[in-house]
Order: C-alpha cells, then sequence, then structure tokens
C-alpha cells in the first residue's frame, strides 16, 4: 500500500470514529484555545512565507496569503460560533409512518473522507478543518507551498487537539504535489473534493478525477446600478464590492448601469478615487482579481440580466435599486449562487451569512451552492425501523395499503 493511500486509510478510520463517539463540540473548544493560544508561532510562520514569497506572488495571491492577528481573531470568532451551534449530526430531517409500527426516518449524517485542495489562504486549513470537526468529517488537506509553514503550524496544532481524542488522522497536511494526482484516483476512499485557487487548478481538478467536486472555477461578479437607484448607495455599493479587496472571487468584475441613471459620473469617479482602472465596453466575462472593472452602458434590467447569464460565473450578482419590483424580478431571474439588493457582493461568505467558516462557494447546482458552511457538508440517509414487516404483505391480491402518514 502506497504512503498516500494509508493517510487516505487513516482518514477513513477517523471519520468513522469522528462521526459517532467524538466529543465534536468539545473538540472545537479547544482547537480555537489552541489556536489563540499559539497566535504568535502562527503568525511567526507566516511571516517566514510572507518573506519566501515575496516576489514570487502577484499581488493579489500575496495578500492572500497574509494572515494578521486580525484575521487570525476571525478565524477562532468562527471556531467558536461552529462550536456554539447545535451539533448537526443525527437530526431527523422527516418522519413518516409508511404502516403501523413501520417508521421511515430521513436522518443527517456526514458526507466521510474530504479532500482539500487549495493555494494561498493559509486561513483555509483552520477553517475547513474545523467544519469538518463539527460536521464529523475527516479531511485532507493539500495547500500551497506558498504558506508550508504556516499550514504546517497550524496543521500541528489542530492535530494536537484531536490526537488527544485519538483523531489526530481526522485531519492531515499533505505536503508535496505529487500526492494530489495519486488522491484524486482514490474514489473508493475520498467522498468529495473541495478546490479553492486559480481557475486553471479547479478546472484541472474537475477534469481530473471521478470523485464530485464541488467548487467554482470563476468570480466574475457584477453590479447592477438601475435607473431608480439611490446615488449614495450606489456610489457605496460599487466602491465596496470592487475596492475593498479585489483580489477575492466575491469581488466585482464589472459594473453595469441604465442608461437613465443620473449618477454615473459620481460612481465612476468614486471608483477611480479608490483606485480603480475602469475599462468600457471590454473585458466582460474576465476576472481581474485586482483594481481593474469592467463598464458597460445597458438600455434595460433585460439587457443587465443578459449580460450576467451571458458573462457571468453565477457567483454573486447584486442590484442597486430603489424599484421593489425591478429588485424582485432581479433576484428571481438571476440565476446565481449569490444574488443581493442593495448590498455589496463581498457579503458572499460563509462568516458574514453566520456560518461560522466557509469550506468555499459552489456554483454547482447540485447538493450545496454559495457559501458552503455545515450544512454543505452534510447529507442524509434513511433509516427504517419495523417490527418483522415484509414487501409481500402489501402485494397482490389482497395488498394492505400504506397510510405514508407525515409525522416531521
Amino acid at each position: 500500500m502506497s504512503e498516500m493511500r494509508q493517510h487516505a486509510e487513516n482518514a477513513r478510520l477517523a471519520f468513522f470514529k469522528l462521526s459517532t463517539e467524538a466529543d465534536r463540540t468539545r473538540i472545537l473548544i479547544e482547537v480555537a484555545a489552541a489556536l489563540r493560544g499559539n497566535a504568535g508561532l502562527i503568525v511567526e510562520a507566516n511571516a517566514k512565507d510572507l518573506e519566501s514569497a515575496r516576489g514570487n506572488l502577484s499581488e493579489s495571491l500575496y495578500k492572500r496569503l497574509v494572515l494578521n492577528d486580525a484575521k487570525l481573531r476571525d478565524v477562532v470568532d468562527g471556531i467558536e460560533q461552529l462550536a456554539a451551534m447545535d451539533d448537526p449530526l443525527g437530526r431527523v430531517l422527516s418522519e413518516t409512518e409508511i404502516d403501523d409500527g413501520l417508521i421511515l426516518r430521513k436522518v443527517q449524517t456526514p458526507i466521510g473522507v474530504i479532500a482539500a485542495i487549495f493555494e494561498s489562504r493559509p486561513d483555509v486549513v483552520p477553517q475547513i478543518a474545523s467544519l469538518a470537526i463539527r460536521t464529523g468529517n475527516a479531511v485532507l488537506l493539500k495547500g500551497g507551498r506558498e504558506a508550508v509553514q504556516t499550514n504546517a503550524v497550524m496543521g500541528s496544532v489542530i492535530r494536537g487537539v484531536l490526537d488527544r481524542y485519538g483523531l489526530k488522522d481526522a485531519v492531515q497536511i499533505l505536503s508535496t504535489r505529487e500526492e494530489i494526482a495519486e488522491l484524486l484516483r482514490m474514489d473508493d476512499l475520498i467522498s468529495l473534493v473541495i478546490p479553492r485557487g486559480s481557475n486553471e487548478m479547479v478546472r484541472t481538478i474537475q477534469e481530473s478525477t471521478r470523485i464530485p467536486v464541488l467548487g467554482h472555477a470563476d468570480g466574475i461578479c457584477h453590479v447592477f446600478i438601475d435607473e431608480h437607484a439611490d446615488v449614495e448607495k450606489a456610489v457605496r455599493i460599487a466602491v465596496d464590492s470592487k475596492a475593498q479587496y479585489p483580489a477575492v472571487c466575491n469581488a466585482a468584475e464589472t459594473l453595469l448601469v441604465h442608461k437613465r441613471f443620473p449618477g454615473v459620473d459620481r460612481v465612476t469617479s468614486a471608483l477611480r478615487a479608490a483606485g480603480v482602472e475602469l475599462r468600457f465596453d471590454t473585458g466582460f466575462g474576465e476576472e481581474f482579481s485586482d483594481l481593474i472593472m469592467a463598464v458597460r452602458v445597458v438600455n434595460s434590467l433585460d439587457e443587465a440580466i443578459d449580460h450576467i447569464h451571458k458573462h457571468g460565473s453565477a457567483h454573486t450578482d447584486a442590484i442597486v435599486t430603489e424599484n421593489e419590483p425591478n429588485a424582485r424580478r432581479f433576484l428571481d431571474r438571476v440565476d446565481s449562487a449569490n444574488v443581493f439588493w442593495n448590498a455589496s457582493t463581498r457579503f458572499a461568505d460563509g462568516f458574514r451569512y453566520g456560518f461560522g467558516a466557509e469550506v468555499g462557494i459552489s456554483t454547482n447546482k447540485t447538493h450545496a451552492r454559495g457559501p458552503v458552511g455545515v450544512d454543505g457538508l452534510l447529507i442524509y440517509k434513511y433509516q427504517l425501523i419495523g417490527n418483522g414487516h415484509i414487501v409481500a404483505t402489501y402485494a397482490g391480491d389482497n395488498a394492505r395499503p400504506f397510510l405514508h402518514r407525515r409525522l416531521k
């Protein structure tokens, strides 16, 4: 057996124990405390990664690599939010009385062993690890070499807590790129792959495995300023959506403006003052991840919606308007994972949604969509409880009818 397969086997064994025997709430409380107590070591390791990466990464990736005290506090706060949640495992989602004494339950369960592959963003390690613990899943984490020291320290801290419960293998940090290809072939052990990184990386993974992949390849988000938009709101939302943190996937890449909106000059001036380069009638469908924004003037709400469907990536799109029917039409018709009215696209985030953390944002249309938190890492199974019931009773000329009475 290869070393990589042994890692996956160990993760699966840990998954069975974590999902059925462990005090997951207590583990999360201890993980949060351990990360807080080792903040100095984590920030020090991150400083070494930043020094090694200086000049070797794009500015946007370099910014994502930063893990300072403030970001780490947010991560720990998110883990404490997860610890405060009710345990989701074993929750009965529905209950049906098939017949007298024959009860069918739909019960919430974990997915299994998850492989998370990501670039930069060392805060991904504690976010995904804590979500996996909360949901009873094991996780294999493969980060980029640019964050190797930060990932190693945080992984060690988390695994140290798990080790006290005999669950060290529930969270594993993989170190070499060669391990990924082998991992992606283990559809008998790995239940889900979550990629977070460049479009090229996500697409490569999606095309290289039979394991289900949860992710998005592009973050091409739009802000549409309707003719009925409040000018001050339009300025605030456009600037925040683009300039608050341009390197992330929920930053807006295209500004659509109705031809009759009276404040277009105010908006474009504010964007330029924030350092944004505006590209009129070009760059549609491009993810800049920088202080660059494509701009188009449209003739109608429907033209804006059509543009979004043609050039967007179904990630996050927002309308700014005081006209409720227009807003409702936009919210209903735009086929994206996140659709906003009078709010910045930057709100598309698991922490801001109150999920505690997220494993990423999904533009899939099956299982999980949008910021993926606890619910996105859970599935369900059916449990049938009878008392000697057999199918023959319900077949033939004298078949007994089913009750199918909904209990929950």
